[in-house]
């Protein structure tokens, strides 16, 4: 059944005082369905296959994509472990701008974050719906991703502050603060072996989350 809320309604979601990482306080993004489309197109999956993760029709998802209408609460709680991103997410806790679709405050970035890796990621793109996404990873120190990933992506990347090892199809390059990077399709793999957060700026197209 589509939600039938009024504009205002689908501003503001309500949320259930054991979401323990969603503010209490919530304004959507404005770019849900883009964003769900890029995460549904960065897995090569169609609309059906995403239905069907959902357990919602075609149509429904069609329209949550185009962006006349939103989905409720528990279907994205749904997205959000489907792509393994906090609910959180989809969410701002700022006041709505007119620049939002262009300009991203600091305090407004959206947080990703993996606590089986100790990675934390920022968004610095406005939304997925972009050929690209540019993403502030800080890798803590001492962690590591346990095995190589490969994606269909082109990557680039800087090192703001910290030191980090970056593995792409066996080769093992060790970098340092002003040090950049670019592959595309190798098998990567990162190690932060410092004793400091390692900050790095990290460009992917297309966008996977």
């Amino acid at each position: 059944m589509l939600d039938k809320t009024s504009s205002t309604e689908q501003n503001t979601m309500p949320v259930r005082r054991d979401d323990a990482n969603v503010p209490m306080t919530l304004r959507s993004t404005g770019q849900i369905g883009h964003d769900i489309r890029a995460l549904r197109q960065s897995r090569g999956w169609t609309l059906i296959d995403l239905a069907n993760e959902l357990d919602r029709s075609i149509g429904w998802l069609s329209q949550v994509e185009r962006g006349t209408s939103e989905p409720a609460l528990s279907d994205l709680r749904k997205v959000a472990m489907l792509f393994n991103l906090p609910l959180s997410f989809f969410f701002s806790n700022s006041p709505e701008h007119a620049e939002s679709d262009h300009v991203v405050r600091a305090q407004s970035r959206r947080i990703m974050h993996d606590d089986t890796t100790g990675l934390r990621e920022e968004l610095l793109s406005p939304d997925l719906g972009g050929r690209f996404e540019m993403v502030r990873s800080v890798f803590a120190a001492g962690t590591m991703i346990p095995a190589p990933v490969t994606r269909p992506t082109e990557e680039a990347g800087y090192i703001v502050s910290g030191q980090l090892t970056l593995t792409l199809d066996g080769q093992v390059y060790e970098l340092k603060a002003g040090d950049s990077f670019r592959f595309a399709g190798e098998a990567m793999q990162w190690k932060n072996e410092g004793r400091e957060d390692a900050v790095v700026i990290w460009v992917i197209a297309p966008p996977i989350y």
